[in-house]
């Protein structure tokens, strides 16, 4: 069905080309991930299938890209669109029309189609997807997974044997992308339609693959079955890490197949567990209790300071043991509400010095309208919000622009909003001056997320997760006292959302607070001291990271499901304990 010959793309003024000498072909019916660190070249494999690259993006292209028969170099994009549908990043951004309805139809009114045939397509679509009851729902007005869901259904009207995916998960909560992830499943089952797949995410979506193609970041691709070519791929989902740090072989690509061989890992951590000691008696013993008081421990000893004693003795509900004297941020019933609908129900937040917490819940919970609120610039329908600053308390919405970002800098969703110069260089010097920071700060920030990029690059033409780091990199550069970052790992991959962890549990260890935004369970279980859980506007949750996900089937990340009752959260988690248990004297 897709098949890549020889295939190389080279881009003006890059120095190396984007893919070189690509070779694989695609059956009808698979389920093909792509796979790759960030910026590697997943986005232009995609781009590749419809014609897009190079038609609409420039560069060259040498080699073969045939689809169903038809070749992108006889054939635009415009010639394809009966063949391959595309879903891109951010569904919201691709509509065109106002409507469930008028969405679906969009697509086979430009292909001229005739109204009975159009009216019984929709009729269809909204019953495979089960966006009945949402037909006639203003698309502004759905979650992320309806949004979502919407928006393949678009492409699917117009029958196309070939559906590509850019990250389609990247932006819900897991909830949802399972739902989207089992609608995708069964249009590969039920109808044969192929599927090619970009994730970064993959412990989300590894399980459901025929096949992998992972791109290692050289312009090469390696191309396999999902077990052969994970045992050994530069990227991972935990499941898989948890294999190869255990010695199985073939590699588990899900939970369930990964709980089957954990009974001999189990037991040797159980023997790692020392005898148990209460959380205040770790905290009593000196310098350690200072570290973790004052936020300058690791996020591992921050997260459970009594981890060493072998077990979780906390309770659930009990916060993270980061007591301060007194939080850095202070939110009083705090609400927020849109006409008739309450975002956010009288909330009530403390942040502490040298901490890093997690805003967690459903897509539509709140956590966006609760960030900006807390940053001063979104709306506030009561409650109050104060910043200790200098020995005094400050509500950021009292400031201008300049000062509040001293006091509170926020990364949004859409970080590109952020972005106004031509040029990365541009964008990087401007961060600098605006900062009062030493020429080049923001720059070593920068490539400490995602490498070095050439300054000429404008920020447009950065992948999703290289205009993050960028974003990223302005906002830390400010050296506010409180972080705020909304949805931070998306397009990012397990690397680069290692080196962002890094970044985070460095800036809590000044004493500044961090509060994330996200629905990465990975990235929170590897992070965060705290976790807060919104539900319809309402705190639910306010507890630390190993009570909160693993008590939740919908927030616990791959190992807590693998290795429960356990209370181990990550791979690094494993590994320390197994590390720890061999160093020690017999």
């Amino acid at each position: 069905m897709i098949t890549f010959e020889q295939v190389t793309i080279a881009y003006d003024g890059a120095t190396s080309p984007t893919l070189h000498d690509v070779s694989f072909h695609i059956g009808e019916g698979e389920l093909c991930l792509v796979a790759g660190l960030t910026g590697s070249g997943k986005s232009t494999l995609l781009g590749a299938v419809n014609g897009l690259v190079p038609h609409f993006t420039g560069g060259t292209l040498t080699g073969r890209v045939v689809v169903d028969g038809r070749s992108t170099r006889d054939h635009p994009p415009r010639e394809l669109a009966d063949v391959v549908g595309v879903v891109g990043q951010d569904p919201l951004a691709g509509f065109v029309t106002d409507t469930v309805e008028e969405e679906l139809a969009y697509a086979m009114e430009q292909l001229g189609l005739p109204a009975a045939v159009m009216r019984k397509r929709v009729e269809e679509t909204l019953d495979l997807l089960r966006l009945a009851e949402l037909r006639r729902r203003p698309l502004r007005d759905l979650s992320g997974g309806q949004q979502q869901r919407v928006a393949i259904g678009a492409v699917l009207t117009a029958h196309p044997r070939v559906l590509v995916l850019d990250e389609p998960t990247s932006a819900l909560d897991p909830t949802a992308a399972e739902d989207v992830l089992a609608t995708v499943t069964r249009l590969v089952h039920d109808l044969g339609v192929t599927v090619l797949l970009a994730e970064h995410r993959l412990e989300r979506v590894v399980q459901y693959a025929d096949r992998v193609l992972v791109l290692p970041g050289d312009g090469s691709v390696i191309d396999g079955e999902p077990a052969a070519v994970f045992a050994t791929a530069p990227v991972a989902p935990p499941v898989v890490e948890l294999g190869r740090l255990a010695g199985w072989s073939p590699v588990p690509l899900s939970v369930r197949d990964a709980r089957r061989l954990a009974g001999p890992l189990q037991q040797r951590l159980i023997a790692c567990q020392l005898p148990a000691k209460t959380t205040a008696a770790v905290a009593s013993s000196g310098a350690r209790a200072d570290a973790v008081r004052t936020g300058t421990a690791p996020a591992r000893a921050r997260r459970w300071p009594h981890l060493d004693a072998g077990r979780r003795t906390s309770a659930p509900g009990v916060r993270s043991p980061v007591p301060p004297d007194e939080p850095l941020v202070r939110v009083r019933s705090l609400s927020v509400r849109f006409g008739a609908v309450v975002a956010v129900r009288e909330v009530d937040l403390d942040l502490a010095p040298g901490e890093v917490v997690a805003l967690m819940g459903r897509n539509g919970s709140g956590k966006t309208s609760l960030l900006w609120a807390v940053q001063g610039s979104g709306r506030r329908s009561g409650g109050t919000v104060a910043v200790r600053h200098g020995g005094k308390w400050t509500d950021p919405a009292t400031l201008d622009a300049r000062q509040a970002r001293r006091l509170v800098s926020l990364v949004p969703q859409t970080p590109s909003d952020l972005l106004y110069r031509t040029t990365v260089a541009d964008e990087l010097r401007e961060s600098d001056v605006e900062a009062d920071a030493p020429d080049g700060s923001t720059r070593e920030l920068f490539a400490s997320l995602v490498g070095e990029i050439a300054g000429s690059t404008h920020p447009r033409d950065l992948s999703e997760g290289q205009r993050l780091a960028l974003v990223l990199s302005i906002q830390l550069a400010a050296q506010a006292g409180v972080v705020l970052l909304d949805e931070p790992t998306r397009g990012l991959d397990y690397a680069a959302k290692e080196r962002l962890g890094a970044q985070l549990t460095g800036v809590a260890s000044e004493g500044r607070a961090v509060l994330c935004s996200t629905h990465d369970v990975e990235f929170v279980a590897g992070v965060a001291d705290r976790v807060v859980v919104l539900a319809d506007g309402d705190v639910v949750a306010d507890g630390c990271t190993a009570d909160v996900l693993a008590a939740s089937p919908a927030f616990a990340p791959q190992v807590a499901k693998i290795l429960a009752p356990q209370p181990w959260l990550t791979v690094r988690d494993v590994a320390d304990a197994l590390e720890s248990r061999a160093a020690a004297p017999r």
